[in-house]
C-alpha cells in the first residue's frame, strides 16, 4: 500500500517554512500532494496560477505533486486517494484552529487522519501574512522565501 498525504494551504506566498514541511513530509510518505486552495471568498496577493507556478518551480522532491483544489478538503482527500493531511503547527495558538479543522475533516471523511508537523526552529514564527507585511515595509525577506518570490513580491508591492 502506498502512503499518500496531502499538504493543503493557500501558500500566498510560499515561504521556507512551507518548504521545510514539504521536504520532511516527502521523506515520510510515498507521495505528497501539495493542494493549493482556490478560495473564491478570499482574494490573495498572488493569483492561484501564480502560486501554483511558484510552488512547482521550487519543489525539488520527485514524490511531491502540486495541484489546485476548491471545495472541502475531505472531498479533495477522497479524490486524491489520500488518508493523511499534513498541517504545520508554529505555536500553541495554531493548535486550536487546526484541532477543530482536523475533527471536522474526520467528521466529513472518517478515513482522514491529520498529522501535525512542527517546522524547523528558524521558521516557527514565519507566516505568509508576516512575509507580505515585511515586504510591504521594504524589509529583508531574502532568507524567508525563495528568490523568485522575493522578486515577485518586490514587483507586486513596489
Amino acid at each position: 500500500m502506498r502512503l499518500k498525504a496531502v499538504y493543503p494551504g493557500s501558500f500566498d506566498p510560499v515561504h521556507n517554512g512551507h518548504l521545510d514541511i514539504i521536504a520532511r513530509s516527502s521523506a515520510l510518505f510515498d507521495e505528497v500532494v501539495v493542494g493549493i486552495l482556490e478560495n473564491d471568498g478570499k482574494s490573495g496577493l498572488f493569483t492561484v496560477a501564480e502560486r501554483l507556478d511558484f510552488m512547482r518551480r521550487v519543489i525539488t522532491q520527485a514524490n511531491v505533486r502540486v495541484v489546485t483544489f476548491h471545495g472541502l478538503l475531505a472531498d479533495f482527500m477522497k479524490a486524491q486517494g489520500a488518508r493523511a493531511v499534513i498541517r504545520g503547527l508554529r505555536a500553541v495558538s495554531d493548535f486550536d484552529y487546526e484541532f477543530q479543522m482536523a475533527l471536522m475533516n474526520r467528521h466529513l471523511n472518517s478515513e482522514v487522519e491529520t498529522l501535525f508537523m512542527v517546522p524547523a526552529e528558524e521558521y516557527t514564527y514565519l507566516s505568509s501574512r508576516l512575509v507580505k507585511e515585511v515586504a510591504r515595509l521594504k524589509g529583508d525577506i531574502s532568507r524567508l522565501v525563495p528568490a523568485m518570490v522575493v522578486e515577485a513580491l518586490r514587483a507586486r508591492l513596489g
